[in-house]
């Protein structure tokens, strides 16, 4: 019989927080797969773990994946860890999972921490719709790919968050307050450990912040989600400031015939339909 792909959470910070179901997963599996064995090697020192472990990092997630694959096909098992909290959330363990069900290998997930879902639960901001970008494009690895989510960030209702490393954390609050403008937002720093913060405040009071005080430690950044109002308001500046011409060929490009590009204008601007045709014959 194959063997199991088991995804084991491991702590973000406080090694209180790892469960009996992780560290007895750990003891049984065949192979520990990890993201940095010298950093692991720490973990399971300390909870006295023997397994054999073998790297599984993003320079080499596809070849390694198909190890590990390989190997589970023959019966073993094998525990996927992470630096901290979950396999799979902004690492490589998205790919090994894929090839495992391509292969028809069993894969189960172990919950414990997750930085994003610690971080949302105490920033203070709503909790019932959230999106993750985990860590936006670097401006070095691909400026045009930070600038379009930064885009699409502008009108994202649910809460956003975001992670970043301490000395990239101001360049990140400026781009995205130059973005979204100053919304409410919480920084969270050095989850579960001794330092742990939660910095409830706004984009410029952040940044007036750290321009007197250096950030220290991983940071998640929870950013309030634009108001459905702000929306609809901000559709209507962009709707205003575009010329009946262009508005009407956004809608016929799309696909709509002349009437029902008139229609979907006339509503967009707040006037009546016959309003538009009286102005398109001008």
């Amino acid at each position: 019989m194959a063997g199991t792909l088991y995804l084991c959470a491991t702590p973000i910070g406080n090694l209180e927080d790892i469960t009996f179901r992780v560290l007895r997963t750990l003891k049984e599996a065949d192979l520990i797969a990890a993201e940095d064995t010298r950093h692991s090697i720490k973990l399971l020192n300390h909870f006295e773990i023997k397994t054999p472990m073998t790297s599984y990092h993003e320079y080499n997630k596809v070849e390694k994946a198909a190890y590990l694959v390989s190997q589970m096909a023959q019966g073993l098992n094998v525990a996927l860890i992470t630096d901290a909290g979950t396999p799979g959330i902004s690492d490589p363990g998205e790919e090994l999972v894929r090839q495992c069900y391509e292969a028809g290998i069993e894969v189960t997930s172990l919950p414990g921490p997750a930085a994003c879902i610690t971080a949302l639960t105490m920033s203070g901001l709503s909790t019932r719709r959230f999106c993750f970008e985990a860590f936006l494009p670097s401006e070095k690895g691909d400026k045009k790919e930070r600038a379009r989510i930064l885009e699409e960030l502008k009108r994202e209702t649910r809460t956003i968050i975001v992670y970043e490393a301490p000395h990239h954390l101001v360049k990140t609050l400026k781009d995205l307050y130059q973005a979204l403008g100053n919304r409410r937002i919480t920084v969270c720093r050095e989850l579960t450990k001794k330092h742990e913060t939660a910095f409830r405040t706004t984009f410029e009071q952040a940044l007036s912040a750290y321009e007197v005080e250096e950030p220290r430690g991983e940071c998640v950044i929870v950013i309030e989600g634009i108001s459905v109002r702000e929306l609809e308001e901000e559709k209507i500046r962009s709707w205003e400031e575009m010329s009946l011409e262009d508005h009407l060929e956004y809608y016929m490009k799309g696909g709509m015939d002349k009437k029902e590009a008139m229609k979907a204008v006339a509503k967009d601007r707040g006037v009546s339909r016959r309003e538009i045709y009286q102005q398109t014959l001008k």
